[in-house]
Formats: C-alpha cells, sequence, structure tokens
C-alpha cells in the first residue's frame, strides 16, 4: 500500500458539516505543513457516543474509510466536532504521544485527552490547554476579502450601501421560519426605501426553502441578488462579504456572525425571539465588544475585524515547538 501520510503532516478530521470543515481547515492553512484532509464518519454505536466511546479503534469507521486511518501518522491532527473528535483522542495513544492532537469545539469530555483544546468563550470550558476565541475560526482576512471582490466583480456595480444579508437554519428555541424572514424582509425593504442601495440575499444549506420563497417575492423589486442554491449560479458568498458595506445575519449560526465580525463592516443581526444559553452569551460578547447590533441601528461605518485565527494558530505552534523541545 503506498504511503498515504507525508512526514511532518498536519490531518485535518471532520464530518461532512461545512462549519467544522470551515474551522479545522482555516486553523491548519495557517500552520507550515502540508494538509491530509480526512472526512470520516463513524458507524452506530460510536457515532451516538463519540468521543466517549472508544473501544474498538478504527472498527468505528465502516470498510472503505478504515485504510485511510493507519501510520504513519501526522506531527498534527485537528478535528472539529464530536465525531472528529473520537479520532484526534485516539490519534495521542496511537502515535505514542508523537501526534500533537487538537480539538476544535467543546468534546463534552475532558480537555485533558487532548494536547490542545479550542473552544469558544461561551462555551466556559477552562484548562491549561484550553484556547477560548470569541467566535469560531474563518478564514477571513484581508487577502481573503480581495479574493472574494476578484471572484464577483460586477457586485460592485450594484447601488450603496450594498447590505449582505446571511441566511442560517431554525436551532431549538429559534424559529427560523416564513415568518421569521417576512419580518425580517419588511424592515430591510423599510431602510432600503430611505438610504437606497442594494441587497445581497444568501442563504445556507440550513436555510428552508419557506424563508427564501418570502425573501423572492418581498424583494423582487430590490437592486441586489438573491441565492439559495446552485440554481442561482456560484455561490457568491465571498464576493458578498467583500464588497458588502453593512451584513446582516440572522441570529442563529455562531459561525456566520464569526465571519460576519470578521468583516470590519457593521454587522447586525435581528431576533425575533428571546436566545438563551450559549448562544445569548455569545451575542451578548459580540455587543459588549461593539461588534453587533440590532437591525435598525446606526453605528459607525467601519466596525474592528474581529479576526482570532492567526493568533490561535500562532499560539499553537508555540505550543508544539515547546513540546518537541521539552
Amino acid at each position: 500500500m503506498p504511503m498515504l501520510t507525508q512526514p511532518g503532516a498536519c490531518w485535518v478530521i471532520t464530518d461532512d458539516a461545512a462549519g467544522n470543515q470551515r474551522q479545522a481547515l482555516a486553523l491548519a492553512g495557517q500552520l507550515p505543513l502540508p494538509l491530509r484532509h480526512l472526512i470520516l464518519e463513524p458507524r452506530a454505536p460510536w457515532s451516538w457516543l463519540a468521543p466517549r466511546l472508544t473501544l474498538g479503534g478504527t472498527l468505528a469507521l465502516p470498510d472503505d474509510q478504515r485504510a485511510l486511518l493507519a501510520p504513519p501518522w501526522p506531527r498534527v491532527a485537528i478535528g472539529c466536532g464530536r465525531t472528529a473528535a473520537l479520532f484526534t483522542r485516539q490519534l495521542r495513544r496511537w502515535s505514542g504521544g508523537d501526534c500533537h492532537t487538537v480539538q476544535i469545539l467543546d468534546p463534552r469530555i475532558d480537555p485533558g485527552y487532548w494536547d490542545t483544546v479550542i473552544a469558544p468563550r461561551h462555551d466556559r470550558l477552562g484548562g491549561p490547554n484550553v484556547l477560548t476565541p470569541l467566535g469560531s475560526l474563518n478564514p477571513v482576512d484581508e487577502d481573503w476579502l480581495a479574493d472574494g471582490r476578484d471572484s464577483c466583480p460586477t457586485l460592485a456595480d450594484l447601488p450603496r450601501p450594498r447590505v449582505g444579508v446571511l441566511l442560517g437554519g431554525p436551532r431549538r428555541g429559534i424559529p427560523l421560519d416564513a415568518g421569521y424572514a417576512q419580518q425580517l424582509a419588511d424592515r430591510l425593504l423599510a431602510r432600503r426605501r430611505i438610504e437606497g442601495g442594494s441587497l445581497l440575499v444568501l442563504a445556507s444549506r440550513r436555510t428552508p426553502a419557506a424563508v427564501m420563497a418570502v425573501m423572492r417575492a418581498t424583494l423582487a423589486d430590490s437592486p441586489g441578488l438573491i441565492w439559495a442554491g446552485r440554481d442561482d449560479g456560484r455561490n457568491p458568498y465571498p464576493g458578498v462579504l467583500g464588497w458588502a458595506d453593512r451584513l446582516v445575519v440572522s441570529p442563529d449560526s455562531v459561525n456566520m456572525l464569526s465571519e460576519a465580525c470578521a468583516v470590519g463592516c457593521p454587522v447586525h443581526t435581528f431576533v425575533a425571539v428571546p436566545l438563551a444559553g450559549k448562544l445569548a452569551r455569545f451575542h451578548r460578547s459580540l455587543r459588549d465588544a461593539g461588534l453587533l447590533h440590532d437591525l435598525d441601528a446606526v453605528p459607525a461605518p467601519c466596525q474592528p475585524p474581529l479576526r482570532e485565527t492567526a493568533g490561535i494558530a500562532a499560539e499553537l505552534r508555540r505550543r508544539i515547538a515547546v513540546r518537541q523541545q521539552s
């Protein structure tokens, strides 16, 4: 069998969730190591109990994925999400401690099973090996935004202010449905009538079709674009963030809010029902930092960007170097 891992490589381990992949790849991209991305889907009962159930090792994987998880082991392994945590946890043991294991998001068990755990501050996870950014890791920086503008040059021709609208999906306690969409669309339209500009509305994988139907019907006569999937062409998300004068983000997604706050323009949200728990703490932290505003607020046109990935990566590189010298 050919060697699948280059010496000194970094493995990125995720499931197929786009948000998990985005965080892990953004961090790995800051390390000076060749990358190998493994999308692993453990079988039951491991999928139910990850990362607690480690008995059986690679038997947790279906036959067609088992050969992917074999030596030579990487120098660094970065996982994001609960199922990835099952394998990053075991890589520490399989490699005899030679692999520096990194887990993004709270694994919901003792973080001491990993060399480094990166969990957002609102998770309230602590420990000497835990790093706590305010938001989620992402690739948004000046170069990324410039590439986004280059990929969608025609957006520059839309009337300003260009307002990007990023929509997630329902989650427990947050009914992101047609009723919510109508309230949001009416408010967006009312403000556009006063100040002009254009509306660039983007769905995510989780956005219900009924939400986008309301957006299309209500905003049909407004300059801009509405993107809900492949039928609307290539996803213009990087271009929308690159060209936006302002961003409006539904309240459900930590990842989308974090990426919007990394742009450096004002970020707004429309909260129709009270938030609770971790999400409420996250929103409060963003507001306290001056990064998130109510939909009708008029903040300064430029906001301090929330860009934490490079700093987290620098600290991770430092910790890896210290460990190697010990």
